[in-house]
Parts: structure tokens; sequence; C-alpha cells
């Protein structure tokens, strides 16, 4: 989907902590997970799944309380994670948004990520792992198209009677409409 844009590189901001970072993760080369000390987004990050997706952690805001902290609560997660000893472990980069600070040594690991996934063969892999996803949910709704055209009309208020008043079991009933189609 990212690719149709044509650039080289794309940045996808997501709102926050979530299942839906999740999800744009699958779709990134690299993913950088950005938390704020003291406000407890460490801890956020390993309930919600970000551990095991990040490339790259920045605390931002680094010019605030509780940076040492949070850079420590990160350090620990990762140790505990189940990371391959050859594996990327994601570096944390602080930063300070408001003044830049740290931006260029954030680029700059973002950099050596996409050249050691690049190296690595993990680039071509994730691409692969995401074009094949993305046929399959093109597959998924073009079949969730077709099936709300072919549950209508007579038959289907027969079937759906049918299973209404126990007469008939819902799989048969699905198979039933699935005749009409061929599958």
């Amino acid at each position: 989907m990212l690719d149709a844009i044509g650039r080289l590189w794309v940045l996808v901001e997501t709102v926050g902590v979530g299942q839906v970072e999740v999800e744009i993760a699958g779709k990134a080369d690299t993913t950088v997970v950005v938390v704020n000390p003291g406000w407890g987004d460490s801890v956020q990050a390993n309930k919600a799944g970000l551990m095991e997706i990040a490339d790259v952690f920045v605390i931002n805001k680094a010019d605030r309380k509780g940076v040492d902290e949070t850079r420590r609560d990160l350090e620990q997660m990762l140790d505990l994670s189940d990371l391959p000893h050859e594996a990327w472990r994601p570096p944390i980069v602080p930063t300070i948004g408001s003044t830049g600070e740290g931006v260029e040594a954030l680029w700059d690991v973002v950099q050596q990520h996409r050249a050691h996934i690049s190296s690595t063969g993990e680039l071509d892999r994730r691409r692969r792992f995401r074009l094949r996803e993305e046929l399959r949910e093109i597959v998924a709704r073009r079949l969730e198209q077709k099936a709300r055209e072919i549950c209508t009309g007579d038959r289907w208020d027969q079937l759906q009677d049918g299973v209404i008043e126990r007469s008939l079991d819902p799989w048969s009933a699905a198979d039933e409409m699935l005749k009409a189609v061929g599958a």
C-alpha cells in the first residue's frame, strides 16, 4: 500500500499505544516506538505488545524528569524479551522534539536498522510477508463482498428461516448458499 506513494521513505504516525500501532508496524520496514518519561509509556508499550514490534525506541522529551527510569525500564524489558542472540536489539534514542535535539542520532539509527535488515535478508522477508498478507486481505474482502451479494433473496430467506426454526443447521445452510458460487 505504501509502495504506491513512490517514495523511498514514508513516515506514518499513529495516535498512541494499541492494536492499531501493532497493525501499522506490520506494514513498515522500520518501526519507531516513541515513549515519554514519567508517563508510564514504557509499561504501556510492554502491555500493548510494542516491545515485540519496535525496531527503535525513542524517549522523547528527554529534558524532563524520569528519562533514566524510562530507559532502565525499556532496557529491562528488552533483556527479558526473547530476542535471538544475533537479532537486532532495538536501540533507545533520547530526543527533545521541541528543539530537535537527538533527531539526527535517531535518523542515523533508522538508517543503521535499514542497513541491517537489508544485509540479513530481513527486509525482503518482511516485504514478502506484507505482500502475502495484502493479497490475503484482498481475497477476504472480495469473498465478503460476494457473501453479501449471495445472502439475499428468496433462497437466503428460506435457508435463514430453516436455521431459525432449527430444521437446518447453520453449516448446511452456508454450504447450500456457497453452492451458488461454485464453492
